[in-house]
């Protein structure tokens, strides 16, 4: 749309420079006709001009020629040559009311499509600038979703690493209270199983030693003791022995 309001100005700026330029040119044409007869002597001397020149160049001064006397100048004024720098005042009167008439055109059709895509291309620039801001913030938030997990997965770790210390400890408590109390179990039971064979010990060496002491006494007293006396001394002499040792 902008592109089509630019063409369509253009063109119209075209057609109005060459609709007013062919009445200007017109409007010059029979000026020089009523003219020609007056200047009979300087377009004879621009004729001896053109016999060195050429017909192009003599028809050019001449035409040149009677703008200069249109104006009021004189036939020496003819000779004077052309300014380098500035156009003739027609000219430079019809071009300054074309770039006044083309700076209006492209003004009122051209412009409001400029700034309208000016405008269109700065809000886009601003929605893309608000955009990558919008992304960069979800992409700061996200990493600190992801360092938040970090932590909190580190701090799992740590309490699962923490409980599993704590049950070994248990366990290895456990373990050594069982192993504890199985020793002392064992201690116990190898305490009384000396005891009991201490006692046994004991009892076979009465029995041994009474054997022997009664064997002895019936040899000594040659005469047979009763089961129990003999029983009886025995043990009395087991005894007194005790005594004596404590």
């Amino acid at each position: 749309m902008r592109i089509r309001n630019a063409a369509a100005g253009g063109l119209l700026a075209a057609c109005c420079l060459i609709g007013w330029g062919t009445p200007a040119h017109a409007g010059t044409e029979p000026t020089e006709t009523t003219t020609a007869e007056g200047v009979e002597g300087t377009e004879g001397e621009a004729g001896q001009l053109g016999d060195a020149e050429g017909g192009t160049e003599i028809e050019h001064a001449a035409e040149e020629c009677i703008h200069i006397l249109e104006d009021g100048g004189t036939v020496d004024d003819c000779h004077e040559a052309p300014s380098p720098i500035l156009p003739p005042t027609n000219e430079l009167i019809w071009g300054s009311i074309s770039f006044t008439i083309l700076f209006l055109l492209l003004a009122k059709f051209a412009y409001p499509g400029i700034k309208k895509g000016m405008e269109a291309r700065t809000e886009r620039i601003r929605d893309d600038l608000e955009g990558a801001e919008s992304a960069k913030v979800d992409a700061n938030r996200v990493l600190d979703e992801y360092r938040a997990q970090l932590a909190d997965a580190k701090a799992e770790s740590g309490r699962i690493i923490e409980e599993a210390r704590q049950q070994a400890d248990a366990v290895r408590r456990e373990q050594e209270a069982r192993l504890q109390t199985e020793l002392a179990g064992m201690r116990s039971k190898a305490a009384a199983d000396v005891e009991s064979a201490k006692v046994q010990a004991v009892a076979d060496l009465r029995r041994e030693v009474a054997e022997l002491a009664i064997g002895a006494a019936e040899v000594v007293i040659q005469r047979n003791l009763e089961h129990d006396t003999q029983v009886q001394l025995v043990d009395r002499y087991i005894e007194s022995l005790n005594n004596r040792s404590n």
